[in-house]
């Protein structure tokens, strides 16, 4: 299992809070939601952000529009994809 720090988004449209993500990514790729959703869920890899210092697990939530990602960091969900910048 590889541990992934996920350093970049792509968002569409930026406003929508969880399920606009369509991408994640850092410096050596980027990597649909699907994908890594599919990812997480089968134990392949796992993924977090380094937001100010702290780690953020990613996880999946079942929303209402579907499977979305989102981090969770000291026993609460939060929102630490979202401070990301846009991956190239």
């Amino acid at each position: 299992m590889t541990d992934v720090q996920v350093t970049c988004i792509n968002k569409l449209p930026r406003e929508n809070k969880h399920e606009g993500i369509t991408h994640l990514g850092n410096s050596t790729g980027k990597w649909a939601r699907s994908q890594v959703i599919q990812w997480i869920e089968s134990g392949t890899n796992t993924f977090y952000t380094l937001v100010g210092g702290k780690r953020a697990n990613v996880g999946v939530i079942n929303g209402p529009n579907g499977k979305y990602v989102r981090t969770h960091a000291d026993g609460q969900w939060n929102d630490n994809l979202l401070a990301l910048p846009e991956c190239p």
